[in-house]
């Protein structure tokens, strides 16, 4: 099935799950999470000094606001993609609204609580978005494959970033992010759910294709990936974190990828594919995670 006929398939789920999204979804206020009375003038005279955070922390909140700092970008892709007409549109623009509150209340918290330094922070701003770095799905499948995905490893990323700081006022903020983020994820897990029994052949070969390729959005934030392992190593978002909060409940609990009939040959080869790649994910996260246990026992 062509990218028309998928998404012209699929506009009766997109209109439910839509208005499902906007009954569920919460109103809030970006000034009313940000702890003012912390605010202090930042001085042109000598560097900033930064509160006291662990390096994995600080890179992951660096990250997160970058992330959404990209907004326009994603906006593009999403829109090329499903288009701007119907509920597809409707979805674009609302989804877009709510990830803008994302940078305002990070950026603000982050500013106010001196988490970050906010010149360095602007000058991977400024690069991050004229770099233009974002991923490309090729199809509508493809890009229903990755938002899916994608959505809920930001959420995981945020909500731990939020347990990892002894601070009630930044676990709210990513709290209250992580809320929103889990709410578009089950908006495309579902509708890729959908695709599964509208058309399982192009689906099961798009998630195949996506959960091998995949990569954070971030990805081109400078010093990504100095920022990747700090953040790994404060164990907010690593291999094994992706593996059991992310691969193995969406692939093999709730699209029972395993189970799915009526493939075609080359999608067969796909799930055989796809199968396989989770079995790796599997074995080299668990030694991941004991390597990582070694080193905690060591120390």
């Amino acid at each position: 099935m062509d990218d028309l006929g998928l998404l012209s398939e699929l506009t009766p789920t997109a209109t439910r799950l839509l208005e499902r999204h906007l009954a569920t979804a919460k109103e809030w206020f970006p000034h009313e999470l940000v702890p003012w009375e912390r605010a202090a003038d930042f001085t042109a005279d000598g560097p900033v000094e930064l509160s006291d955070l662990p390096e994995g922390v600080r890179s992951a909140l660096f990250v997160n606001v970058l992330t959404e700092d990209n907004l326009p970008y994603y906006f593009d892709d999403i829109a090329r993609t499903f288009g701007t007409d119907g509920p597809w549109g409707e979805w674009v623009r609302r989804w877009t609204a709510e990830e803008g509150r994302h940078s305002i209340v990070l950026r603000d918290y982050l500013t106010v609580c001196r988490h970050v330094d906010p010149v360095a922070l602007e000058k991977a701003r400024m690069a991050q978005v004229c770099g233009a770095v974002v991923p490309h799905p090729a199809s509508v499948a493809d890009g229903l494959a990755y938002v899916a995905l994608q959505e809920l490893a930001t959420r995981v990323a945020h909500l731990n970033t939020g347990k990892a700081m002894d601070e009630p006022s930044g676990y709210q903020v990513m709290k209250r992010v992580a809320a929103d983020e889990n709410l578009h994820h089950l908006f495309y897990r579902d509708l890729v759910s959908a695709a599964l029994e509208v058309d399982p052949s192009t689906t099961v070969e798009a998630l195949e294709r996506q959960v091998t390729g995949f990569a954070m959005p971030g990805l081109g934030i400078p010093d990504f990936r100095r920022h990747a392992l700090a953040i790994a190593r404060q164990r907010i978002y690593d291999l094994e974190i992706h593996y059991e909060a992310i691969l193995r409940p969406l692939f093999l609990r709730h699209w029972a990828v395993e189970h799915l009939s009526g493939l075609t040959a080359r999608a067969e080869q796909a799930r055989d594919k796809l199968l396989a790649h989770l079995e790796r994910a599997g074995r080299v996260a668990r030694r991941a995670a004991e390597s990582m246990s070694r080193s905690y026992t060591l120390a």
